[in-house]
């Protein structure tokens, strides 16, 4: 059982809890375990660090001022995945030119790997 913790009262909730059982803040939008209702903290708005709002995408009335939303994407987490799967693109691009430059050097060894094999085994 996954467990995370109420933005109003700091217990651990279930993941899957509608609402908390320490406050009954509500934790998923419309009575559904499935959706989650993310909360800004404090008095700060979600808007301001979501990729809907940065690309003008967003049509929730509650915009530029709300503070909870069922539709909210971390405009930070995204930025951050994006770099984390273009440093692995470029590491399997940079694997793949390696192999291409230097493929007749690794099939030339793998023939001399092969042949060394055959000298020890029928010794």
């Amino acid at each position: 059982m996954a467990t995370v913790s109420c933005s109003r009262c700091y217990q651990l909730v279930d993941s899957q809890a509608i609402t908390c059982p320490h406050c009954r803040l509500t934790l998923k939008a419309h009575g559904h375990p499935g959706i989650p209702l993310h909360r800004a903290i404090g008095k700060e708005y979600l808007c301001e660090g979501c990729i809907y709002n940065w690309d003008d995408s967003c049509n929730f009335p509650k915009r530029p001022y709300a503070q909870d939303c069922t539709l909210y994407q971390n405009l930070e987490e995204i930025k951050l995945e994006k770099q984390r799967q273009n440093s692995l693109r470029s590491f399997g691009v940079t694997v793949k030119t390696w192999f291409k430059r230097y493929q007749a050097w690794l099939l030339i060894l793998f023939v001399l790997f092969v042949c060394l094999l055959i000298a020890v085994s029928s010794s």
